[in-house]
């Protein structure tokens, strides 16, 4: 059927197709005609320059003759000015002469004539010029008289008619060429019009019948149509189911490693707990290991809450104005203590690093993360290289990342030798409990971490890796331009033997918590009042004027944790607060970073870890 359908078009194309031949050819044929008449008319053009130019030649030589004449007949010299300009113009006539007539050998031995000539006229003239003026007029006037000057005049005029009169001959030929040319684009002017025609014709003839043929198929277009939309609605529809089932395995995924990881770590605090429990009911004091293993467990439990923040980007950051090198210098140690002596750590460090903006303590925290798979990825030992640099990434690489903004950053690169990464393997790096470590070897989160706290901070991370070569992972942090900033002093230690004297006010919603933390906090050695709101909050304060800090949740009902600050500030303005949460898009936190001179402890803490931070914000100035 479709081979009868396309014989059937090209048998009605053919018609049309040897008209636009015909046609074609016609232009082209005229198109011939108009450059030979092009030809022809610039060569009559330059036969007219050329006859122009011999007549000015001509008319240069007896100007020379006249100034001659004149300068022997009354001994002056302004006579000579005619035949001085004849001589400065003669050299660069003769060469336009022979450029004109460089294609004709006739007319350039008329040339070679017609420069001997010349040359003999003007020797004459010169030498009855120089004879006068040596005081031979007489001589001079002898030479005038004979007939050499006469001769070579006459030998001029007769070369340069001849010029002229073959040039005059050539002009006639090439103008009945041109009135035959003229009759020749007449005629193919006349075909051509009649070919547009004709074509014309039979062309709208052809569209009439294929518009009929058109509204025959657009009937059956539009059935097609119809038909596709509904199968493209169709596929739409699977297309979503895919992706929703893609969405759901991904969320599966993350909630079963979740799952898996806090059931492990729920498994020991709860056998802790009941071991415990049976232990005192039986007045046994023996459980040192089960409070040793129920505090791991919690450890690693609120240890892989801050992963999963980290990860989704959700992490409170309190970025600092750093020096990479510093940090890197700084971990040198302990990285050498916590890899072993198997591994070798070197460090590149490169002069005059850019300053770059983030959290100093997460910097440390991805190197260390690094460090450690390059370490896990050699079994055997190796070399681990931590590498700074100053980079630049251009638009280029911005449009092939498209997540990456071009511009100046700070590079930090960890590279190991170890057995390198597959493909498949690089491409699920940053996957959330993605891991090709043995069991109860990794989470799976360390990348992620590294990934989530990278793209909080605005940089990039990039890996490159190849099977049997060692793996190098880079980021890049943007460089700082602003002001260079003082880096904090680190805070003293906390003295156990000093007891604290100060109140606080604890603020907890959930009593639970507020329970434990008073408890905390009185273990510690300070006065503790507490409120579970914040309208009660603001009583005790009213109540208890020697409350040095307030120590508050942020996420409570009716009033969060920071109008609760600021309404308790503007009637002690020397109070000091203390935030927390367990949730950081709160009104402390904004893009990921913590407010300026705010004083944050997230939740879970330690003890030990909630001691530091007291006395850290009570003896801060």
């Amino acid at each position: 059927m479709i081979t009868r359908l396309r014989r059937a078009v090209h048998l009605q194309l053919l018609p049309l197709a040897l008209g636009f031949v015909l046609l074609g050819a016609i232009v082209g044929a005229r198109s011939l005609l108009i450059e030979s008449q092009r030809d022809s008319n610039n060569a009559a053009r330059a036969a007219a320059v050329l006859d122009n130019q011999l007549v000015t030649t001509l008319s240069l030589a007896q100007d020379a003759e006249t100034g001659q004449r004149g300068f022997l007949l009354t001994g002056e010299e302004p006579y000579l000015a005619p035949y001085r300009s004849a001589v400065s113009a003669l050299p660069g006539q003769l060469e336009a002469i022979s450029e004109a007539v460089a294609s004709s050998p006739e007319r350039r031995a008329q040339l070679a004539a017609l420069r001997d000539a010349l040359g003999d006229r003007m020797a004459e003239i010169d030498e009855t010029i120089a004879l006068y003026r040596a005081g031979n007029a007489a001589e001079a006037l002898a030479l005038l008289r004979t007939n050499r000057g006469k001769a070579s005049m006459d030998r001029i005029r007769g070369v340069i008619g001849e010029m002229r009169r073959g040039e005059s001959a050539d002009l006639q030929q090439r103008l009945a060429v041109s009135e035959r040319i003229d009759e020749l684009l007449r005629w193919a002017s006349i075909l051509t019009l009649l070919g547009v025609v004709a074509v014309g014709a039979y062309g709208l003839y052809d569209a009439r019948r294929r518009m009929r043929d058109v509204e025959t198929a657009h009937a059956g277009l539009l059935a097609a149509n119809e038909a596709l939309r509904n199968e493209i609605a169709t596929r739409e529809a699977a297309e979503l189911q895919v992706r929703q089932m893609q969405k759901m395995e991904a969320v599966g995924q993350l909630t079963g490693g979740i799952a898996h990881d806090f059931n492990n770590m729920l498994a020991v605090i709860m056998s802790a707990m009941n071991l415990i429990q049976r232990k005192l009911a039986r007045g046994e004091t023996d459980i040192g290991k089960f409070v040793d293993a129920a505090t791991d467990a919690t450890g690693r439990a609120a240890g892989l809450t801050t992963r999963l923040l980290a990860f989704s980007r959700q992490q409170p950051l309190a970025p600092q104005v750093i020096d990479a090198n510093r940090v890197v210098t700084g971990m040198s140690d302990m990285l050498r203590r916590t890899l072993g002596e198997t591994i070798s750590v070197e460090t590149v460090l490169a002069g005059g690093l850019w300053k770059t903006h983030a959290d100093p303590s997460q910097i440390e925290n991805a190197i260390l993360n690094l460090a450690v798979n390059g370490r896990d990825a050699m079994p055997d030992g190796g070399s681990l290289t931590i590498e700074t640099a100053n980079c630049h990434l251009d638009d280029g690489y911005a449009a092939s990342h498209a997540e990456v903004v071009a511009g100046q950053y700070v590079m930090i690169a960890v590279t190991d030798k170890g057995a390198g990464m597959t493909p498949d393997v690089l491409a699920k790096a940053f996957e959330p409990f993605f891991t090709t470590k043995p069991v109860d070897k990794g989470t799976g989160l360390g990348l992620s971490q590294v990934f989530g706290f990278v793209k909080q901070s605005g940089g990039h991370v990039k890996i490159y890796s190849e099977l049997g070569e060692g793996t190098t992972v880079k980021i890049y942090l943007k460089r700082y331009f602003g002001e260079e900033q003082e880096a904090p002093e680190p805070q003293s230690a906390v003295d156990a033997a000093r007891r604290p004297t100060e109140t606080v006010l604890v603020v907890e919603d959930d009593e639970r918590v507020r329970i434990g933390t008073v408890d905390a906090l009185r273990e510690l050695g300070y006065v503790v009042v507490h409120a579970g709101s914040a309208a009660e909050a603001l009583k005790k304060l009213a109540e208890y004027p020697d409350v040095a800090l307030l120590f508050t949740d942020i996420v409570m009902p009716a009033m969060n944790g920071r109008k609760l600050a600021e309404e308790a500030l503007a009637g002690r303005p020397g109070l000091k607060v203390l935030f927390t949460t367990g949730f950081t898009r709160n009104a402390v936190v904004h893009n990921g970073v913590l407010d300026p001179g705010v004083n944050f402890i997230a939740k879970p803490f330690t003890l030990d870890q909630l001691a530091a931070k007291l006395r850290e914000v009570l003896d801060r100035s």
